[in-house]
């Protein structure tokens, strides 16, 4: 009897995993932030698809909407930052302590 609830106990918990991986949001498109660069420097990606930016430098960075849709705050190294576009357009971003760093997102 022992064994058949713990068999029991590890399909349910089996069950509930798959039913949250399914549930979980797609990943989208990560741009890593290094030597003084966004990486890439232009994604395409969809609507309603997380965008994640990722700090590798040495020194802080912002991801910055240069229409005002989002502002991070200052990213240390390892530091991250998610924005979710929920509308299809070309997005120009900047980090706004280190200007000349510009990336365009395209969403469709």
């Amino acid at each position: 009897m022992r064994r058949a609830t713990g068999a029991v106990s590890l399909m349910v918990l089996w069950l509930v995993s798959v039913a949250a991986w399914a549930q979980a949001p797609s990943a989208g498109p990560r741009i890593m932030i290094k030597d003084f660069m966004f990486t890439p420097m232009e994604i395409t990606t969809k609507v309603g698809l997380p965008v994640t930016w990722v700090n590798q430098d040495d020194e802080p960075h912002t991801v910055v909407s240069d229409a005002g849709l989002f502002r991070s705050g200052a990213l240390d190294t390892g530091m991250s930052y998610t924005f979710t576009f929920d509308k299809p357009g070309m997005y120009r971003v900047i980090c706004s302590i280190h200007p000349q760093m510009r990336a365009t997102i395209i969403v469709e």
